[in-house]
């Protein structure tokens, strides 16, 4: 009986795409500027009205052809009404995420809606609901593909017949999660925020060839995180982030320390920042941190320090990050109104 079955080699391990190989979703060690990707509740939970911006990652390239992923956000918030400190956020993520030797790609859009209900206590608290319903198309490149049919007396040509055919070179899903944070402080310099989410609920179908059986499989996460004002012009920061899809787990955690020029009065903000920390990716990276702030604009940049089992081959290299991202006021509100009540003080 014939398999419909192709393999790519990557990293030494072969992986059997149409059949027994289940999708992992993206990841970024700035999984902090991935708001919707990490929990639709966290959309729009910042001190002013808008944030966008970029975040890029290149993984990889010093063992096969890099894994390169790409994303692009937007989020805002209102508050509800001048009665109350109740606020609705929305927002809207893309993504792009390209792997391997037969350009694996994903392509998908996140639009996501939260509803942030202040529980009226002195740590001005919040307890956010979130849902985010979008949109994944993913493809690969079969004349890139090699087989074992390709192989005579271990020797390869193009020219040999592969033996396969591919009824599909694309997928296309829509998907749904949701979740749910809880926002609080303690006293003047405390901040802190706790979640959790789910994503894939609908279960799409995740095979080229369409077998009913092959699923994207449901993806669970927790996100944590706490800010501490040690003064007017230092902070430090700690996040930490656990997700478990099928038998795939990814716990990151690390901190930031930050120094803030101080502002010229207690009405601006200010001008510039720097800090720089360390996050650690379980049983896979070290990852040392910078990030800039120049009024508004903030940079960030990462690089991933090998330190699994890949390491002898990757010697030590994983990949480097770079973000760029933009916050501000709406032109058509001002004054304390215009700026909706937040716990989070976060870089």
């Amino acid at each position: 009986m014939k398999t419909n079955r192709f393999y790519k080699i990557f990293l030494g391990c072969a992986f059997a795409l149409p059949y027994n190989m289940h999708a992992q979703d993206v990841h970024f060690s700035q999984f902090y500027e991935s708001s919707i990707l990490r929990n639709p509740a966290l959309t729009g939970v910042f001190n002013d009205n808008y944030k966008s911006g970029v975040l890029y990652r290149n993984q990889w390239s010093s063992v096969s052809n890099p894994y390169q992923t790409g994303q692009v956000s937007f989020e805002a918030h209102k508050n509800v009404n001048d009665q109350s400190n109740d606020f609705v956020s929305f927002g809207l993520l893309a993504y792009y995420d390209k792997a391997g030797s037969i350009d694996m790609q994903t392509t998908a859009v996140y639009p996501a809606l939260s509803y942030n209900k202040s529980l009226g206590d002195k740590n001005n608290s919040f307890l956010s609901v979130g849902f985010t319903g979008g949109y994944i198309q993913s493809s690969f490149n079969p004349t890139k593909a090699t087989f074992n049919n390709q192989y005579v007396n271990n020797k390869f040509s193009v020219n040999n017949p592969s033996g396969e055919s591919f009824p599909n070179t694309s997928i296309h899903n829509w998907d749904v999660g949701a979740g749910v944070n809880f926002n609080s402080s303690s006293g003047d310099k405390l901040t802190y925020v706790l979640g959790v989410s789910g994503y894939h609920f609908s279960q799409p179908n995740s095979s080229y060839y369409k077998n009913s059986a092959i699923r994207e499989q449901m993806r669970w996460n927790v996100n944590a995180g706490v800010n501490y004002l040690i003064s007017e012009v230092y902070s430090f920061q700690a996040q930490a982030n656990y997700a478990q899809q099928g038998t795939y787990t990814e716990i990151i955690f690390g901190a930031m320390a930050g120094w803030n020029k101080q502002a010229v009065s207690n009405d601006a903000a200010s001008p510039f920042g720097i800090y720089g920390g360390l996050y650690y990716r379980y049983q896979d990276a070290i990852i040392p941190t910078v990030k800039l702030k120049y009024q508004s604009y903030f940079f960030g940049v990462s690089y991933d320090v090998n330190v699994s089992t890949l390491k002898a081959a990757s010697n030590l290299r994983g990949g480097y990050e770079i973000s760029i991202f933009k916050t501000g006021m709406f032109k058509d509100m001002n004054g304390d109104r215009g700026k909706t009540l937040c716990p989070s003080n976060f870089f």
